[in-house]
């Protein structure tokens, strides 16, 4: 049985660091979620736009054409650091590859630390970098 999330402080702290600060940016920007892109013959599905508002969000997940969304790991938040949700080379790359031309929809869902959840779902003609 998995343990019982409890929500985090909603202090601002100016560093977007909890849902309070994050939620209002992401909502405003929930067209720059994802991205696709075709790339050495594959589609490369990408949440950088994400990973860099995540320091906010508890737990991201997402779906490829209609599949239940599955959890895509998020980095840490680098609070040492003056900008916490910074994507050091140490976080990995936020994209993953697919076979080209097989992604025509994405669900992505998103926890954020006040334990409230947002949801979208994507097209491919209407994420795709050119």
């Amino acid at each position: 049985m998995a343990p019982s999330r409890q929500a985090e402080p909603q202090i601002p702290t100016g560093k977007f660091t909890t849902a309070t600060e994050v939620k209002p940016i992401l909502g405003m920007t929930k067209g720059n979620w994802v991205a696709v892109r075709e790339f050495n013959g594959q589609d490369l599905i990408y949440v950088t736009h994400l990973w860099s508002w995540r320091c906010g969000l508890i737990e991201m997940r997402v779906g490829i054409n209609g599949a239940a969304p599955e959890i895509w790991p998020l980095p840490i938040c680098h609070d040492d650091q003056p900008a916490p949700n910074m994507i050091l080379e140490s976080d990995g790359l936020p994209y993953r590859s697919y076979a080209l031309n097989s992604v025509n929809t994405i669900a992505v869902e998103l926890v954020y630390d006040d334990l409230s959840e947002e949801a979208a779902q994507f097209d491919r003609k209407g994420v795709q970098i050119p």
